[in-house]
């Protein structure tokens, strides 16, 4: 479990920002891990804001919803950079799904943490193809903390880290839930994309 280097509402000691990073695939407890440490330090009585893509509205409109329905009030954006002006005054800013984000959001969590903002990011690492997804292996670089989280696969039961899509389509971004998409180890991710499009089969080819 991720334990903060620095607790408390920042009055008597200096206020120094820095970026973690919650990545995994899709039923990995991601959004479930960022709501736990937001709820932390609202407990700690530090000023907390919360964002989210606007695009992103499959639970709520408003709210970060995790898979097993634990929720946070949020504030959805459609640009990374809307977050600097929202969250001015913040001790900590969360940002949900961040793999729906453009290649900006970098830049925008080095400013927050810049100027002594806590910023927690949570987000797939890798899209439905196995492949770098969005800005969020790029925060991973300049990120101080780092966590990995796991699903289980649904195939074989083992440790699964990829997000295998089982709806029909080939768009980068399909938002969906246990409809559209499989928590799967690599063997079994690799088994189902031998079976579909030629371009995914090339994928399984390549391991």
């Amino acid at each position: 479990m991720f334990i903060e280097p620095r607790v408390g509402n920042g009055r008597e000691v200096p206020r120094r920002g820095w970026i973690e990073v919650v990545c995994g695939s899709m039923f990995s407890g991601k959004t479930e891990e960022l709501i736990r440490r937001l709820n932390r330090a609202k407990i700690a009585r530090q000023q907390v804001e919360i964002f989210k893509p606007a695009l992103d509205t499959r639970y709520h409109e408003h709210d970060v919803v995790s898979h097993n329905a634990n929720s946070i009030r949020s504030t959805p954006v459609a640009l990374p950079q809307e977050m600097l002006l929202l969250a001015s005054g913040c001790d900590v800013v969360g940002v949900d799904e961040a793999q729906f984000f453009d290649e900006s959001l970098v830049d925008v969590c080095v400013q927050l943490a810049n100027r002594g903002t806590r910023v927690i990011v949570a987000g797939l690492d890798m899209d439905y193809m196995g492949k770098p997804f969005g800005p969020v292996p790029a925060l991973m670089a300049v990120a101080e903390y780092v966590t990995k989280v796991h699903a289980v696969c649904v195939r074989c039961g083992e440790i699964a880290s990829y997000s295998f899509r089982i709806a029909a389509s080939e768009d980068q971004i399909l938002l969906g839930e246990t409809d559209s998409y499989e928590a799967r180890c690599r063997h079994c991710f690799l088994e189902g994309m031998k079976g579909k499009s030629p371009e995914a089969a090339s994928v399984a080819a390549k391991h």
